[in-house]
């Protein structure tokens, strides 16, 4: 593993390991995103009931991009170059020094870790560059997948959200879970 910045004709990596790499949230994406936001298991996963159009998606990128809130490209490199595979989103809270987690990893990326390794990514910048102090996530109950990948990077429980969701067409929880900076054990990019 290694903390790194890249320049050249490849993508912006700031913070990479051998398989699994962050860069900038990038506007030139924007269909790859959009496309990757319409796969059903992500709507399922994520509770929502209708696909957006492109031009709805183009126009919250913009918006997106002049926010505040922390947005990662995720990168798969088991391939040896940098392909997208996904999007990680800190939403912050900077008078609490806390942030909400949102991941979506592309319909072909998943299965393999990918979703754990960039949370774990993710949570090293939140943790040592951002300086936060807590990060929690909200997910439906019935997505066993997620909240596995969610605790082998580090979540923990941290409540209920009664009836909150859907999935399938069934009404369901909602667990939030959280991870707490001085939690974050294992192999630091940023941290010496």
């Amino acid at each position: 593993m290694e903390a790194t910045i890249s320049s050249g004709p490849d993508p912006i990596l700031w913070l990479a390991t051998d398989t699994c790499a962050l860069g900038p949230y990038r506007a030139d994406l924007v269909e790859t995103y959009w496309r990757w936001e319409q796969d059903p298991a992500l709507l399922v996963g994520y509770g929502r009931q209708a696909p957006e159009s492109l031009e709805a998606r183009t126009e919250g990128m913009n918006h997106q991009l002049r926010g505040e809130n922390i947005r990662f490209t995720i990168y798969d490199r088991t391939s040896g170059k940098p392909v997208p595979a996904g999007v990680a989103t800190l939403l912050p809270d900077h008078a609490v020094r806390t942030a909400e987690y949102i991941v979506m990893i592309d319909p072909q990326a998943r299965g393999r870790g990918l979703g754990t390794q960039a949370t774990r990514l993710t949570l090293d910048y939140a943790f040592h560059i951002t300086n936060l102090r807590m990060v929690w996530l909200k997910v439906l109950a019935p997505n066993t997948p997620a909240i596995r990948a969610y605790e082998r990077a580090g979540f923990r429980d941290a409540g209920l959200l009664r009836n909150a969701g859907y999935w399938l067409g069934q009404v369901c929880d909602e667990r939030i879970m959280d991870t707490l900076a001085e939690e974050f054990t294992g192999h630091s990019l940023v941290q010496p």
